[in-house]
């Protein structure tokens, strides 16, 4: 039940730092908000990395080739999806949008027994199908046809494909190093993983948009905060994949659209309605089943 409590504790400080790049949206744009996450979050997640080193007394692990792989592919991936998410929270409610991205369990769970064969037992299956199903009843809304409202749906979605395979890259780079010590593989996972997409985005910034990396700079205060509670959330998302599959993880971190739920009505003033709170109800279903079963 450890990676159970690791998600938990994982899906509460991402819905923190969620309302934290909603808002920062407004003054850095959706590149810029995005990049708080990893140039504020990398600092803390070599601090992690230092304290794992420092109590475990183990030296940083020498990685194999394929974990270059697997670390490029969910780092790309995830930059991919949080610009994605961020844009889908700027053009609907935040639990709207939260709920969009949600219907990752299902994809998870297809490219985990694909690639990584992951297990996906009828209990398991059953779960993710029964929350997503919650999620997609969240996101439904009468006469969304119209391209305003198709949009946030086509970027929420794609946000949660990317995601998706973020979980399989990042799982799959730290059992590629077969540590005996799944902390210290979770943990160096996450500080290579942050370093690479702080520099990655930092050059594009710098070639594309210098304006945004100085506004980023004088954000520094609440981006620092939001950089916190990435690393914080992504460190124990880590410790999760380390020794649980991630469609496993992922379907309990459906409990997140209901903390997103709580973000939106009593922060932002948004109030839930009756498909909303039906499509909850499935979401809790689900996620009973998933731990019923392990």
């Amino acid at each position: 039940m450890l990676w159970a409590v690791f998600t938990l504790i994982a899906a509460a400080a991402q819905t923190a730092r969620n309302a934290m790049q909603r808002e920062l949206t407004a003054t850095l744009g959706t590149v810029g908000a995005t990049h708080v996450r990893f140039l504020f979050g990398f600092p803390f997640a070599v601090i992690f990395l230092l304290a794992v080193m420092a109590v475990t007394r183990s030296p940083l692990p020498w990685p194999p080739v394929n974990f270059w792989a697997w670390i490029v592919f969910g780092a790309l991936a995830q930059i991919s999806a949080t610009a994605l998410m961020l844009a889908a929270m700027g053009e609907r409610s935040f639990v709207v949008a939260i709920a969009y991205i949600k219907t990752e369990p299902v994809q998870v769970a297809i490219f985990g027994l694909v690639f990584l064969h992951d297990a996906l037992t009828p209990t398991l299956a059953a779960a993710v199908i029964i929350a997503t199903l919650g999620v997609i009843v969240m996101s439904l809304k009468p006469g969304a046809a119209s391209a305003m409202s198709a949009r946030p749906t086509v970027y929420g979605l794609v946000s949660g494909t990317m995601f998706a395979l973020s979980a399989i890259g990042y799982r799959g780079a730290i059992l590629s190093l077969q540590l005996p010590d799944f902390v210290m593989a979770a943990t160096f996972t996450l500080a290579v993983g942050l370093v690479l997409q702080s520099i990655l985005l930092s050059a594009y910034l710098a070639v594309r948009d210098m304006a945004v990396l100085r506004a980023i700079m004088r954000e520094w205060k609440p981006s620092m905060l939001a950089g916190f509670m990435g690393s914080f959330a992504s460190e124990f998302w880590f410790l999760a994949f380390a020794i649980a599959t991630a469609a496993s993880v992922r379907t309990l971190a459906l409990v997140e659209v209901l903390m997103a739920q709580a973000v939106s009505k009593f922060i932002f003033k948004q109030p839930a309605t009756t498909r909303e709170i039906i499509g909850i109800v499935l979401v809790v279903v689900g996620v009973v089943i998933l731990v019923s079963g392990i």
